[in-house]
């Protein structure tokens, strides 16, 4: 993690964002903390991360999201010279997938 960024607000902003139980909560809470705008490009960034993951081409990935390739370029970044938060993510989410599948 980027010691830069380390500070008390956001140690308390993550706290309070892990006590989060439902997808409902997250909408309720984000819907709180963020405006549509905001969310709709968290949402962009996380889609684009999974699309490149995915080894999809830029061209693709504007005409599908319509985010612009400097925002793709910015996630390729982060996903390979990251702190591999995209990389925890997508893992927990593929076991969580893997775990309801064999229920």
């Amino acid at each position: 993690m980027n010691p830069k960024i380390r500070e008390e607000n956001l140690d308390f902003l993550f706290e309070a964002i892990l006590q989060l139980q439902t997808v409902d909560e997250c909408y309720e809470f984000f819907e709180d903390l963020c405006t549509v705008k905001e969310l709709k490009a968290m949402a962009q960034r996380i889609l684009v991360a999974k699309m490149l993951r995915e080894k999809q081409v830029y061209s693709d990935i504007v005409s599908k999201t319509g985010v612009s390739t400097a925002t793709i370029s910015r996630v390729n970044r982060s996903l390979y010279y990251g702190n591999d938060g995209y990389r925890v993510v997508f893992e927990r989410l593929r076991q969580l997938k893997e775990e309801k599948e064999d229920e």
